[in-house]
Order: C-alpha cells, then structure tokens, then sequence
C-alpha cells in the first residue's frame, strides 16, 4: 500500500502508513518539528541511525540527508506528524521578538528528542484539523506555527541558537562529506547546496578532489561497497541495494558485471 501524505494546513504534513514503507531519500531543506503518533520511524542519516518511537518529538535541523523506514504499530497503522518551520517564518518571528543569537550552536546532534507534555498536548490538539472535523484558516494556521515555535523555545534553550541561526552554509570538506553521504540517492543540486557550494562550484571543487565526475564516483563507491558486503559479509544484493543508493536489481547486477567483470553470484 502506498504512503499517505495529507497537507492539512499550510507547512502541516499528516503521514500514514498500513504495511512497512521505506521511504526515499529525503533532503531536508528547512528544520522539521515532528510527532510519531503510532508506529516507528526508523531514520538513517551521516551520523548513524536513529528510531523514532511512538509518543516521541523529534526536531530535524535543516540542510541533511535522512533515510526513512516506516513501521506500523501492532494496532496496523503508522501516523506521522510534521510541521516546516521555514527560514521566512523564523526570521520574521525573530524579528517580532528581537532575537538575536549570540553565538552558534557547537552541538553535533543532528535529531532531538524532547519528552515535552506541552509539546505532545500541542500535537494532540491538532487531531480535529487531521480527521477535518476543523478547517484551519490561513491566520491560524500561521498562530499553530508561532505556538509550535514558542513551546520549542520554552522545551530547550539550545533551540534558539539552532532555529534562529540564518547564516549561510559555508564550503565544507568535500571529500569527507562525499564519503559519509555516497549512498543517499538525490540530486547532485542538493549535494551541492549541503556542502555550502553553487552547482557550478561543487563540479568544478569535485573534479579537482576526485578527478572524474560525481555520478562517475558516486557509481563506483557504491559498486565497491557492493562488492565488499557480498564477498566479505555475505549479504545478498536485494537485501541493501537499496541502502546504497542503487533504484532497482536490474541497474545494479548489470553496472556490477560492467566494472567487475563477473556476476554478484560468481564472487
């Protein structure tokens, strides 16, 4: 069965799921303030992997990649919610309320889990609007937002050096990023923008770090991987080429034989 994405009000997504779903990769652009209302969130990203339990917050800074694997409750349903706290939101909040950061947020922490009562009251409080027994309007849509924000603020001081930090990204090593992220399969303008680059600017930055093209290198890290996780860990390719970014078997047993000269199953 097909995931269920309902937009219940602007910058407002409802997610739900009735059999294990493994969602694409995702880049998220802007911070993410979500609520697992039934079932698991399983998210991989460059730090590691995280699960996402029933009954959880979990805040999504902006500008990552994550992998996702939905997993219903035994009561046969995965629901998700999740709110976009766009940069135009922030700066004008910020601005209303003359907030200013006086300094980054040093953290490493990428996911942040917050057991927060007013936090989960505030979620539940939007059930009318996901059954749409409510209509939001337009204005308070944007009060659901702004309240969403204060009780972030209220949970955890930290969220303020993270939320309302408007900075832009700057260039970060280029070939360290490119092996923590290889098999996240999205689009060479998102591995730009993460990496702080213009598209131009990653092309001609990867050429010179890697000497040949990032679809080039991306194909040969993931094959290479390939191969090491059938011969070494005995792993079949329906079991992980998923994971490393291939879309189907089909493209990946024939660009397999094409660099390695053998089938995955002569290994």
């Amino acid at each position: 069965m097909e995931a269920k994405h309902q937009i219940i009000f602007d910058k407002l997504v409802y997610s739900c799921v009735f059999e294990k779903h493994r969602g694409n990769e995702e880049f998220i652009p802007e911070h993410l303030l979500g609520f697992q209302l039934s079932g698991e969130t399983h998210a991989f990203h460059a730090d590691g992997n995280t699960i996402i339990p029933e009954n959880t917050i979990v805040l999504v800074r902006k500008n990552q990649l994550i992998q996702t694997t939905k997993y219903p409750a035994k009561s046969g349903k995965y629901q998700f919610l999740s709110i976009t706290l766009d940069k135009e939101t922030l700066q004008q909040y910020a601005l209303e309320n003359k907030i200013v950061i006086d300094k980054k947020y040093a953290g490493k922490q990428r996911l942040f889990f917050e057991a927060d009562d007013f936090l989960q009251n505030y979620f539940i409080s939007l059930a009318p609007y996901i059954n749409r027994k409510k209509e939001a309007t337009p204005r308070l849509a944007d009060l659901k937002i702004r309240e969403a924000i204060e009780l972030l603020l209220q949970s955890n001081r930290d969220f303020k050096r993270i939320l309302f930090d408007f900075s832009e990204a700057h260039k970060i090593d280029l070939e360290e990023f490119m092996k923590q992220n290889y098999m996240f399969n999205v689009s060479v303008e998102s591995l730009a923008k993460l990496t702080g680059r213009s598209l131009s600017g990653f092309k001609r930055d990867f050429a010179k770090t890697f000497n040949t093209t990032p679809k080039q290198w991306l194909l040969a890290k993931r094959l290479d991987e390939a191969h090491y996780l059938i011969k070494h860990k005995k792993q079949k390719p329906a079991d992980f080429y998923l994971g490393l970014g291939f879309e189907n078997l089909s493209h990946f047993y024939a660009s397999f034989k094409q660099k390695f000269g053998v089938t995955t199953s002569e290994i």
